[in-house]
């Protein structure tokens, strides 16, 4: 079996595939910074494009003569993402990218293809409207949104997984992990070496620690595990906190239970007050994000937590 990963980003993806025996052909992403971290860990082809401007016999030609052609697509989220809630997003030109999935996937008709999102794609039509192609060529198609914990990722995490098939049925499957053996913060990052706020670590370039303000710091030091900054006295709050149109936001600058899961961890996951990326031990706040080293030593203890 032989895979393209577009929208590859990073390669995080393509690494999931590879582990699972797919021989990757290549990625292509329009981000050129993704290239060294897709390259590096996966050693695959990087194919620095705009999927609007790609066509399918390009792709047709890049797998291997007689192969089982895989085609996964993950568009970009931003515009179906409950944190962009009260917005309309139909014209974000992000919108139409799964259309552009859709369109390569129409026309070279893989025999398996895959896209992830957020679970709110679910209710769009633009969602729908290609699960309709797919059924029209024959392919079989399920689609379900999965809870990351049952897979043994350390996040509290909902992602919609769509999967399709010419060469027989296929199920998204649910994850084996039980409640009582979900990872947790303590057990995905507790061996990772201290740090200082605004240090790093000087062999681990991915492993810093966010300088934080005495404002901040106090903050962190009055917020309790799970907590919100209503939990703070009042004069700590902040003033967007303090109107009406700011109430709602709860889950920024807080901390994370140490014994579960994490909470979804965003883009903005280096900023202590853009969500729950508070670390209970030592009051500061940090990036949740792991050199290869500590991801391989974490997927080996996923055995013993089953």
């Amino acid at each position: 079996m032989c895979g393209i990963d577009v929208f590859c980003g990073a390669g995080g993806l393509t690494y999931g595939m590879r582990k699972a025996g797919v021989a990757i052909v290549a990625g292509i992403d329009l981000d050129p910074i993704s290239e060294f971290p897709f390259t590096w860990n996966n050693h695959a082809k990087f194919i620095h494009r705009d999927v609007r401007k790609l066509d399918s016999d390009e792709l047709a030609k890049l797998y291997p003569s007689g192969c089982v052609r895989l085609l996964a697509g993950c568009a970009p989220c931003r515009p179906f993402s409950p944190y962009r809630r009260g917005t309309d997003n139909s014209r974000d030109e992000e919108w139409g990218l799964l259309n552009e999935f859709s369109r390569l996937a129409i026309a070279l008709k893989p025999e398996l293809l895959t896209i992830e999102n957020v679970p709110g794609l679910a209710s769009k039509p633009v969602f729908h409207e290609f699960i309709g192609k797919l059924m029209r060529l024959g392919y079989s198609v399920d689609w379900k949104s999965v809870y990351c914990p049952r897979f043994g990722i350390p996040q509290h995490r909902r992602r919609l997984v769509l999967i399709a098939s010419l060469i027989g049925p296929v199920k998204v499957p649910t994850g084996s992990f039980r409640p009582e053996g979900f990872r947790t913060v303590r057990d995905t990052i507790a061996t990772l070496p201290k740090l200082a706020a605004g240090e790093k670590h000087p062999e681990d370039c991915l492993h810093r620690a966010r300088s934080v303000t005495k404002t901040n710091l106090r903050r962190l030091r009055s917020s309790r595990p799970g907590g919100t900054w209503r939990d703070w006295p009042k004069a700590l709050r902040s003033k967007c906190h303090r109107k009406q149109t700011g109430s709602t936001y709860r889950s920024v600058y807080a901390r994370m239970c140490w014994d579960e899961p994490a909470p979804t961890i965003t883009t903005q996951a280096f900023n202590f007050g853009t969500g729950r990326f508070g670390r209970l031990e030592s009051w500061r706040s940090f990036r949740l994000l792991k050199s290869f080293k500590y991801i391989q030593e974490a997927e080996k203890s996923n055995t013993h937590s089953r």
